[in-house]
């Protein structure tokens, strides 16, 4: 199965980070770390999303490099999309950004 990347508007939800960046692990047996075709590590934040009506989610989101942010942030995703998968009946939406960002760093920009 292939999966299409699918655009997440972010514009009407408060996105906080409750775990603060680590590198994601591919093999917790070996200690393998997640790489890009580039070699840069994939780090993993754990965050809050919060949509308009207050319906609150945990979720996670990848992005290459150590984003600039620290648990309590509002987190501005750039390029947010989501990816279904299936893996033997089971399914999910995982979140990759090419950028995790600041809220004060991405107004200024």
């Amino acid at each position: 199965m292939r999966s299409v990347p699918i655009p997440v508007d972010v514009s009407k939800l408060a996105i906080t980070c409750v775990k603060a960046p680590r590198p994601r692990v591919l093999n917790r047996d070996t200690g393998e770390i997640k790489t890009d075709k580039n070699g840069n590590t994939v780090f993993e934040v754990t965050v809050s999303v919060e949509d308009e009506f207050g319906r609150i989610e945990l979720v996670k989101i990848a992005t290459t490099g150590e984003p600039p942010i620290g648990v309590g942030d509002q987190v501005n995703p750039v390029g947010l999309l989501g990816y279904v998968w299936e893996i033997a009946g089971r399914w999910g939406i995982s979140y990759r950004a090419s950028a995790l960002l600041p809220v004060r760093e991405s107004a200024d920009a």
